[in-house]
């Protein structure tokens, strides 16, 4: 059996419809320091570091990996949702994706998600992986086979226990959750 952490990334410094790549605010860099430790503490020296590409997660997996002097692997398939429409629009949009089964996604939506069960079913060894809050919800749907889009709050730089035994995963824990506001 492999573990697995996801790590939603720390506070970012501009909400999703005002900055498409936002690094992490003040707030953001204390919450990846304090994950770092923390982390530290639960995750085997060996573990493998991955990140979403994106700055916020990023920064997040730099602040774990500079305690480990480990490189951080960059992966695609944990990006944030593909949202369809423009940058001005994405935070109605986000907000009726939540409320939607999963049934009711696009073609491109479901293959989003299914890169993201991919990439973790390739994991070979401890991998901790620096991603994003509708990533984590994405893999709670998969591992527990329910409809809806929204799981879970995931708060920030909160990580969350998996294991993979053969392509089988499973949800191990849990990390701390937020009150239901999401920027």
């Amino acid at each position: 059996m492999t573990q697995i952490w996801l790590v939603r990334h720390g506070e970012a410094a501009a909400s999703w419809e005002k900055d498409p790549d936002p690094g992490l605010s003040a707030l953001g860099r204390e919450q990846a320091e304090r994950t770092a430790l923390m982390l530290s503490d639960v995750v085997p020296e060996h573990a493998r570091v991955v990140s979403s590409p994106l700055l916020r997660a990023q920064q997040t997996a730099a602040a774990f990996a500079a305690k480990r002097d480990q490189e951080v692997i960059i992966d695609l398939r944990f990006s944030e949702v593909r949202s369809p429409v423009p940058l001005s629009g994405r935070k109605v949009w986000l907000q009726d994706f939540m409320r939607q089964r999963w049934s009711e996604q696009s073609d491109d939506l479901w293959s989003w998600r299914s890169d993201i069960i991919l990439g973790l079913r390739d994991v070979m060894q401890p991998t901790v992986i620096f991603c994003h809050f509708l990533v984590i919800n994405a893999v709670v749907a998969e591992i527990t086979e329910k409809t809806d889009v929204l799981q879970i709050y995931p708060a920030n730089a909160s990580f969350h226990e998996l294991a993979l035994d053969g392509e089988t995963l499973s949800l191990i824990q849990l990390g701390e959750q937020m009150e239901t506001r999401v920027n």
